[in-house]
């Protein structure tokens, strides 16, 4: 990774998990609210599914190449808020990433001659394949104070987390996949679009623990969701400092999907550093 990236990185790590974290506040019977602009650089892995294929026909299975898709970040922008009021609170995050073409495998081609599909492997045949990412993440809960004092806070949270993922692949194959009779063949070189959106409802809970009598603290957030071929869940922990303005939180956040059903996101996961800074009024 050159030293842009590197610089992108630890910006980016800042941000995300920060407005993840409560305040840890006395209640208080008027509104306040916290704003965070952020970068989070996560590094991608996962396999996409552009199938299942019409009757004589095939489509690809992708697989991400984590390491790759990392160097190809083109766009991100990230930001979220938090409003409470007492012990009740509401919390939105907003976050657009744009990947451009990096390196990755098509893993295996699905061919449907007729009552089922038949999946051939095709990993040692990849000569040049490339896949683009785009997507939005925007998740709105609300919450319960449970714990909410000067040294440690907890919230109970729920409400919905929406996945809009456009995924395209142009592939190159060492040579065309022939598959069982009547299909036809595989071509050694091509491209495919497409698009998924994902609702998700979660539920969970997020906080902060004060170190000692420093202003240091740990902050933490978990949540987990789905729906009948939908299982989703995000989590997050590291370490910030209080200021009178707010906070600068350094952590690490991780957020997994897994599809059924002919869905385009197969399996996919999130992973990487945040460093951000949270401004409370």
């Amino acid at each position: 990774m050159n030293a842009r990236s590197l610089l992108t990185a630890a910006l980016a790590a800042s941000a995300l998990l920060a407005p993840l974290s409560a305040s840890a506040q006395a209640p208080s019977d008027r509104w306040t609210f916290s704003v965070m602009p952020y970068l989070w650089l996560p590094s991608v892995d996962g396999k996409l599914r552009y199938g299942p294929p019409a009757v004589g026909s095939a489509t690809a299975n992708v697989s991400i190449d984590a390491s790759n898709l990392l160097d190809n970040l083109a766009f991100a922008l990230m930001i979220n808020g938090e409003a409470r009021k007492d012990r009740w609170l509401i919390f939105t995050d907003l976050i657009y990433l744009d990947f451009s073409k990096s390196g990755s495998t098509v893993h295996s081609v699905d061919f449907n001659p007729g009552p089922g599909p038949v999946n051939i492997f095709t990993s040692t045949l990849n000569a040049g394949t490339e896949s683009s990412l785009r997507g939005d993440l925007w998740t709105l809960v609300g919450g319960y104070a449970a714990i909410q004092e000067p040294r440690a806070s907890l919230d109970v949270i729920g409400g919905f987390r929406y996945l809009h993922l456009n995924a395209d692949t142009d592939w190159r194959l060492t040579v065309d996949v022939t598959g069982p009779a009547g299909t036809r063949p595989f071509s050694r070189v091509g491209s495919v679009g497409k698009s998924d959106d994902v609702w998700a409802a979660i539920v969970g809970a997020k906080g902060r623990a004060k170190l000692g009598a420093s202003d240091w603290f740990v902050n933490y957030y978990a949540d987990l969701g789905g729906a009948s071929d939908l299982f989703t869940w995000q989590g997050a922990a590291g370490i910030g400092y209080a200021f009178k303005w707010g906070d600068i939180v350094f952590d690490y956040r991780y957020l997994y999907y897994r599809q059924s059903g002919g869905k385009l996101i197969d399996d996919m996961s999130f992973g990487g550093f945040a460093l951000g800074a949270n401004f409370r009024f």
